[in-house]
């Protein structure tokens, strides 16, 4: 997808400098990358997106609510998909780039975009992320989950909390005027910390009148690095943590699927996120 090129903060012309102006000036005439103001969301657009996310949170809770030992991916997508449409919304992934399903599944070593099949039946002992993005009136949304089927190891179930764990350290890293670095830190030093690797490959991202927009959100990095974080921008926050390496590769059968390296477990949560003058909001759970 084509991403227009960050201009940084530019000036309104005309218009006395704010308050905002003067500080987000400051940091970019030190040298640090700041976002432009296409990044900084209207209220109107906010509300947008918030809605969006309502629908979101509902394809999700409907999904813990049925999913079950014995369901195929492919019921999931189907669960997806009407829940979605009946609410008036549209699934983002859909036909995104040519992805063919409403929704990604990904179970076990796969760490992101797997997609649903009729043939791919869960059993017991199984984790899966399901990834759901929603389209309401033009305004995206974005958020995941991990699901344990049934028992499973004790590996694994620990792969999950810590992931959910490091997603909740990303959110509290992630301040006003604070960096996007010291996202990707925290997270980082909490997997590292519990013997796990966080995928390089793959991140967060800008999101709310695209699916995909800017910034990059890594989830690994260093403090004070990255773009500056400012009131208004809407994105998510998605750590992939592996069991083994943190390496991947895409599965040449259908050029979506990413598998660890290793074929070891991953796991994954996401939310949606607005950053305000005081900290996170999450817009979609």
């Amino acid at each position: 997808m084509f991403r227009r090129k960050n201009r940084g903060w530019q000036v309104m012309e005309g218009q006395p400098l704010t308050e905002l102006d003067k500080k987000i000036l400051h940091y970019q005439n030190k040298g640090h990358l700041v976002p432009d103001r296409s990044l900084i969301k209207t209220p109107e657009q906010i509300e947008g997106i918030r809605k969006s996310g309502v629908i979101n949170t509902g394809v999700l809770d409907l999904v813990e609510k049925e999913i079950r030992p014995g369901m195929s991916t492919e019921d999931i997508d189907k669960l997806v998909y009407d829940y979605t449409v009946s609410h008036g919304a549209i699934p983002a992934p859909l036909n995104f780039e040519g992805f063919p399903k409403s929704v990604c599944t990904s179970v076990n070593e796969v760490v992101c975009h797997g997609i649903p099949n009729k043939n791919e039946i869960l059993k017991e002992g199984d984790i899966i992320n399901v990834d759901v993005s929603t389209i309401l009136n033009g305004y995206y949304s974005d958020a995941s989950r991990m699901f344990m089927i049934g028992e499973v190891s004790p590996e694994k179930q620990k792969l999950v909390e810590v992931t959910k764990e490091c997603l909740q350290i990303g959110m509290e890293a992630a301040k006003p005027f604070g960096f996007v670095g010291d996202i990707g830190y925290a997270i980082q030093q909490h997997a590292e910390k519990n013997n796990f690797s966080v995928v390089r490959d793959l991140c967060g991202h800008g999101v709310g009148l695209e699916f995909h927009e800017k910034p990059d959100i890594p989830h690994f990095g260093k403090k004070g690095t990255g773009m500056l974080l400012v009131p208004g921008m809407v994105f998510t926050i998605e750590p992939m943590i592996n069991m083994g390496t943190w390496r991947v590769f895409i599965d040449d059968d259908d050029d979506w699927t990413v598998i660890t390296e290793d074929e070891l477990p991953s796991a994954q949560w996401e939310h949606t996120f607005l950053m305000t003058e005081t900290g996170l909001e999450i817009l979609t759970y």
